[in-house]
């Protein structure tokens, strides 16, 4: 049996989880998870056994200095918890790791089981995913799930993928033999810019989460990066005629495939994040007047498959 000593009664606990590794193009999931920890200054309470999932040939422990004292940093799965402030307060359980290499089972059933002891109500799996999607266009973010009614009442899509699987898929169906409620939400990354980071891809990523839980993440130096990320990445293209033409066909692509849905509840679901993030202000702190000019942001939320 999970014991866990130190960490207070939870509110209203939801874990969101992302593993590096194969499930993580541009490496968008296991950043969004890290920027939450990082903004909310999340404690680290529980750690998984490197020695049960990981073979460390293939992914290497790291050696460093501590006050002269050398050490020796295992790859891992860590469990954090924070509390997001407001209104209405709750507490978010963030498990960040790498795939793990061998015992999927084991390792699903162990985070279950921290699951199970801390009271959590739902489990959220970001992940991203290369697809054939432009850059100079929102991020597509799909919500999926394997429970009908769960996507019924959240207003996500039924997963009907059939293929080879991560560990984000291998968990999200775990977490239903269990009965936990469980959702997946991914990014889709353009495969011809795929190396990390894409911070475009995490704040879409973190701006999904905000819909689905209803609350307010602080964004940091996101937005900037995203900007300073597109136009890099516009440099590259403009330099390369090839690539500059694949990128407008793309768009091309995307944009006559939205054409039908250009208004309506992706525009309402904008707005709302808008006045959310306008009138609640930080979180535990008082209400945050507009910046001059501001308005929502340009995401949208349809996406490709589990």
């Amino acid at each position: 049996m999970i014991e866990l000593e130190g960490v207070p009664e939870l509110i209203d606990p939801v874990m969101v989880a992302a593993f590096e590794g194969w499930n993580d193009a541009g490496d968008a999931a296991s950043t969004a998870v890290a920027h939450l920890e990082r903004e909310w200054k999340g404690e680290v309470f529980a750690a998984l056994d490197a020695e049960d999932y990981y073979d460390f040939q293939v992914n290497r422990p790291t050696v460093y200095m501590d006050g002269g004292v050398r050490k020796i940093t295992w790859p891992t799965t860590r469990l954090s918890v924070v509390r997001v402030g407001g209104e209405k307060p709750r507490d978010l359980v963030l498990v960040r790791g790498i795939e793990p290499s061998m015992r999927w089972r084991s390792f699903c059933n162990e985070l279950l089981g921290f699951a199970h002891e801390l009271g959590v109500e739902l489990v959220v799996i970001l992940g991203a995913l290369l697809g054939d999607t432009p850059h100079t266009r929102p991020v597509p973010v799909s919500g999926v799930t394997s429970d009908p009614d769960l996507a019924r009442r959240m207003d996500l899509e039924e997963t009907k993928y059939e293929g080879p699987t991560g560990i984000v898929g291998v968990l999200q169906e775990a977490c239903t033999h269990a009965g936990v409620p469980a959702v997946s939400l991914w990014a889709a990354v353009p495969h011809y810019v795929s190396q990390p980071p894409n911070p475009k891809a995490t704040l879409a990523l973190l701006n999904r989460l905000e819909d689905l839980l209803d609350l307010r993440v602080p964004q940091g130096e996101l937005p900037e990066d995203a900007r300073a990320w597109q136009v890099g990445v516009d440099q590259l293209a403009a330099e390369d005629s090839e690539v500059a033409e694949y990128v407008q066909t793309l768009e091309e692509a995307r944009d006559t495939a939205e054409l039908p849905e250009a208004s309506g509840e992706a525009i309402a679901r904008e707005f709302e994040r808008y006045l959310r993030r306008r009138d609640v202000g930080p979180p535990g702190g008082k209400p945050r007047p507009p910046a001059a000019g501001g308005g929502p942001r340009d995401e949208d939320d349809d996406g490709p498959e589990d």
